[in-house]
């Protein structure tokens, strides 16, 4: 009969997140993914198998978290443009409170480009989930009369999408709050309705 599991492995992935999303996947060495989960070197390698599998699933775990926290404040916003300007503030918001962390999906297409195809699918496949709510934002403000509908909503998803990265890189270079709400109030100008 196997033997259980002594350990939370949900939580262990999302130790393992916080690790590669501070250092990267090249910059995590094993032995810091054992510090970061509490987890012997053996317990690693037994539960998820490979360095790169624990990556995926720490990838996977911020993914959905990702989603499910833009989505829940998109819902919040009443209009089509306050609920890119809330995207845009959550965004700065969290930058600020994680010190120029960055996003781990923006770092990932930082370090790995598009040379591992099981990772670029993974970012593919959330940057398609995040373009779709993002082109349901730009419909409904383009309805409300609050978004430029002179542009597709999908354009202007993707630009949105791009401030967003933008918006990360920023603030991994090291920009402030003031520099980052200025690049966000000339993509909102952009979206807005004239």
């Amino acid at each position: 009969m196997a033997r259980p599991k002594e350990f939370d492995e949900r939580a262990a992935v999302g130790r393992a997140m916080d690790a590669f999303w501070v250092r990267g996947y090249e910059g995590t060495s094993t032995q810091a993914l054992c510090e970061a989960t509490g987890l012997g070197r053996s317990s690693i390698y037994n539960t998820f198998s490979s360095k790169h599998e624990l990556f995926m699933r720490a990838l996977d775990h911020y993914a959905e978290r990702g989603i499910a926290a833009r989505t829940a404040l998109l819902e919040d916003a009443v209009t089509g443009v306050e609920r890119f300007r809330s995207l845009f503030s959550y965004t700065i918001d969290e930058e600020v409170a994680h010190q120029g962390r960055g996003c781990l999906v923006v770092n990932t297409v930082a370090e790995f480009g598009d040379r591992d195809p099981k990772i670029k699918a993974r970012i593919d496949a959330d940057t398609k989930r995040h373009l779709v709510l993002l082109s349901a934002c730009a419909r409904e403000g383009q309805i409300d009369g609050t978004v430029d509908g002179s542009r597709k909503p999908e354009d202007l998803a993707e630009f949105a999408h791009s401030t967003v990265a933008g918006l990360r890189l920023m603030s991994r270079r090291g920009a402030d709050r003031t520099a980052m709400e200025a690049v966000a109030g000339i993509a909102l100008d952009a979206i807005a309705a004239k």
